[in-house]
């Protein structure tokens, strides 16, 4: 078995997985792809998280109503659907918690522009509003108050340089092809073009990565 076919086996638009089996291998990916990206990531549009969080409530009402079988069959059974239970439910929280940690960090700056506010969920952009505003005030109680007024803004732009803390987009990271493409690397001396295969591994700055990832022809790693 070569890398394409581990690649076919662990695709998850393949018609030939179960639809659950794809939703984790979904979840998963976009896990790694959060945790690896030093930029939010857009938030799920296609209501793929609100179809885990009802897959995780059925399997818990299952528990419940299998838990106090002494069958030794069933309570097997049980045991199959907590584990994977658990895996769902830590996926969730790791990749929640992970986005938690980039909109505390970078809060102004996803909420700047129309495009990046696009970035967060609805809760998630009620959270950044409100932990902004918290931040804001107390930054004023305890020392932006005297301060002239011109001086009180925290997204100042004056002398063009922002006050406004953003992720490093020439952070880099490891990529895995999904189609085999001219990949073009800008670097620090000089920038090089290379020609990749479908199953390549190459480690770029995010900047010349994001577009390979966003047009689905690169994952993360």
């Amino acid at each position: 078995m070569d890398i394409d076919d581990i690649l076919r086996e662990v695709d998850p638009t393949s018609h030939s997985i179960h639809p659950s089996t794809r939703d984790l291998q979904l979840l998963t990916r976009r896990w790694v792809a959060e945790r690896s990206a030093p930029e939010l990531l857009d938030w799920p549009s296609d209501g793929f998280l609100e179809r885990i969080n009802d897959r995780i409530k059925a399997q818990i009402e299952k528990v419940e109503d299998m838990t106090g079988d002494m069958d030794p069959k069933t309570n097997f059974a049980l045991i199959v659907i907590q584990t994977e239970l658990e895996r769902y439910k830590f996926l969730v929280r790791s990749y929640l918690r992970v986005r938690m940690s980039k909109i505390d960090k970078h809060t102004l700056h996803y909420l700047s522009t129309q495009e990046l506010r696009d970035r967060l969920s609805p809760t998630e952009l009620a959270y950044a509003t409100r932990h902004q505003a918290l931040l804001h005030n107390h930054y004023l109680s305890s020392f932006l108050g005297s301060f002239p007024q011109q001086l009180q803004n925290l997204n100042d732009t004056a002398g063009n340089i922002s006050m406004v803390d953003a992720p490093d987009l020439d952070t880099a990271v490891f990529i895995r092809m999904l189609a085999g493409r001219d990949v073009h690397g800008d670097g620090t001396d000089a920038d090089v073009t290379l020609a990749a295969e479908e199953g390549d591994v190459l480690i770029l700055r995010w900047s010349s990565a994001k577009a390979l990832v966003e047009d689905g022809d690169a994952e993360l790693v």
